[in-house]
């Protein structure tokens, strides 16, 4: 399993959100590019660059991310209002490993399917979950549609994955949903990713004996919480 250092840009600041409410910042960090490259030398093996302004229609953080493809040496997966093919093309061909896209791809599976075909194993698609229900919009608005039947719907396309989000336990740590996890990685093929409430080393290591391909790290690496020597040390492979 891959630990992926969380690097969440508004305002182009790196923020972490409690529960996934802009109101809750628990981190605020400046300087995005100065952050990413002090995760790369405790030798992470991959990086997680969200948009948030993007993701919220709220501003963009752009240049801050392509500084951040442009300048380390480590697959970069970028999301955050990616709701186009073009803006799909356009993150692939800046260097980012993966492109993840939400609110389109649960809105619009038809879009979603042309979209993987055209960029195979490169899209992941990021479900944000709230009681079992898939968020979009930035976590602001219920889909209505359960997260499994969500997954199932999608099983058969090419995706890079799937980056579940416990949005709930987002910034907690407060320990994640063993059985939420365990439940969603018995139900496809495909590589899922968790995130939310991840809060101590005992977190990572449960989600990698369920299966879990990779977890997103972001409040217990900027907290102390969780050594990030320790992390990437373990968590660096598929």
């Amino acid at each position: 399993m891959i630990a992926y250092p969380a690097i969440d840009l508004r305002q182009r600041r790196v923020v972490q959100l409690i529960g996934g409410r802009t109101d809750r910042e628990r981190v605020s960090l400046p300087d995005p590019l100065a952050v990413a490259r002090r995760f790369v030398a405790h030798g992470f093996a991959a990086l997680h660059v969200v948009d948030l302004d993007g993701a919220l229609q709220q501003g963009s953080n752009a240049d801050d991310v392509r500084a951040i493809l442009d300048a380390v040496d480590v697959p970069v997966q970028v999301g955050g209002g990616i709701r186009s093919r073009a803006a799909l093309a356009a993150w692939i061909e800046a260097g980012a490993s993966r492109a993840m896209v939400g609110t389109r791809a649960i809105d619009d599976h038809e879009w979603l399917r042309a979209a993987s075909a055209a960029f195979p194993h490169r899209i992941m698609v990021a479900a944000d979950v709230r009681d079992g229900a898939v968020m979009t919009h930035g976590w602001t608005r219920s889909s209505g549609l359960a997260v499994t039947d969500f997954i199932e719907s999608i099983a058969d396309l090419p995706l890079a994955g799937l980056l579940i989000t416990d949005v709930g336990r987002e910034g907690s740590l407060s320990g994640i949903d063993t059985d939420l996890f365990t439940r969603l990685v018995a139900t496809t093929t495909l590589p899922i990713v968790a995130a939310g409430g991840i809060g101590a080393m005992q977190d990572l290591r449960d989600l990698d004996s369920a299966g879990l391909a990779g977890a997103v790290v972001g409040t217990a690496l900027y907290t102390g919480a969780i050594d990030p020597d320790a992390a990437a040390e373990e968590f660096n492979h598929d």
